[in-house]
């Protein structure tokens, strides 16, 4: 199956895992041509196109609820439900939007531009169901910059005193918002990610059972499930601030690996209550440009996809709000002392990288 012959999500599912790979390949080339050739959002959407196959082959996509959270990181969902034949439109006049947009798709089922919102809205949406006595599975979809929005935490404190209101919560963790985070959930983020024994179990112990006599070669298929419970045998602190709030923590995850995504989404729709996934990505994955300038790529005007060098503009420009804020900030500094810069997480955005020491 092609990405072009994909109008609905759930045509996804019973799909191998060879024919989804087949698909994130072309998804990632779409999304290049496109933002290459009308600009927009290209680092986040790049980063999750395992994570969002993964999620949607095993989820019902009549019934069942995603939300993104800002949207940036949607543009393989949109692909994948029903745009794609529109989608050279991208941010273009009547063309497909850049964010999520409720009247656009029935798959777009709640509409933002700023981050921290989709687990308050996912949380309220499963609430909505059991109030009346329907049944469907509620996904929020947050990156870890957007975890440490005051209404993230809000949200979680309320989903955590509910263990009987089922919600899946999906951590994308690319180690960045536009630019890299800063903070103590971050820095606690990362240790869970570098964990020796995490490590040790994800890289080793597939391997290792491989190479058994008799059963190694059989044993595989299990592979997956074997190493989420070796992981949360080894490392017992792994996600203890999530499960002390209330949630059941499965994690981290190899968000380019589709078999262990997949696995791992099964399991996480199995148990009730709250559940986060925390799901390990690279932002700009499968373009090297990109991953290696994870801050300037977040987003971009239309660009040459060799060199991945900006193409001029055919008329002058007048300068960006943010530059002119930035270098205006860098004047009113030198004069007053007592200036400071603030920036959620965002400093080339807005012009205030200029300003930082």
């Amino acid at each position: 199956m092609n990405l072009s012959e994909i109008t609905h999500p759930n045509q996804l599912r019973g799909l191998s895992v060879h024919q989804l790979e087949q698909i994130a390949r072309q998804i990632r080339e779409k999304h290049l041509q496109t933002v290459a050739t009308s600009g927009g959002h290209l680092g986040p959407g790049l980063g999750v196109v395992e994570l969002t196959l993964g999620l949607y082959q095993t989820l019902d996509l009549d019934r069942d609820k995603v939300i993104w959270d800002v949207g940036h990181q949607a543009y393989p969902h949109k692909l994948i439900t029903g745009r794609y034949d529109r989608f050279h439109t991208l941010r273009q006049k009547d063309g497909v939007a850049g964010y999520l947009k409720r009247c656009e798709s029935p798959f777009d089922h709640f509409g933002a531009g700023h981050a921290s919102t989709s687990i308050s809205a996912a949380l309220g949406m499963a609430l909505a169901r059991d109030l009346k006595g329907e049944d469907f599975k509620c996904v929020a979809v947050i990156g870890d910059g957007a975890l440490t929005g005051g209404m993230s935490l809000e949200a979680i404190n309320h989903a955590g005193h509910l263990p009987k209101t089922n919600l899946l919560v999906v951590l994308n963790d690319n180690e960045m918002s536009i630019s890299p985070n800063v903070g103590a959930i971050p820095r606690y983020l990362n240790k869970m990610r570098l964990s020796d024994p995490v490590q040790f179990v994800t890289d080793n112990l597939e391997e290792q059972f491989k190479h058994l006599p008799f059963f190694g070669e059989k044993f595989t298929p299990e592979m997956e499930r074997l190493k989420e419970g070796m992981k949360r045998l080894a490392v017992p602190k792994v996600g203890a601030v999530f499960e002390e709030l209330g949630f059941t923590y499965m994690g981290p995850v190899d968000g380019h690996n589709l078999e262990e995504l997949i696995a791992t989404f099964n399991q996480a729709h199995k148990i009730p209550g709250p559940v986060l996934v925390h799901v390990a990505t690279t932002k700009g994955k499968g373009y090297e440009i990109a991953e290696k300038d994870r801050v300037g790529y977040h987003a971009q005007n239309p660009f040459n996809l060799a060199t991945g060098k900006a193409i001029p503009a055919s008329k002058p420009k007048p300068p960006s709000y943010a530059k002119v804020f930035g270098e205006t900030l860098i004047k009113l500094a030198e004069e007053n002392p007592k200036v400071v810069g603030i920036t959620a997480a965002m400093a080339t955005g807005t012009g205030l990288d200029k300003l930082q020491a």
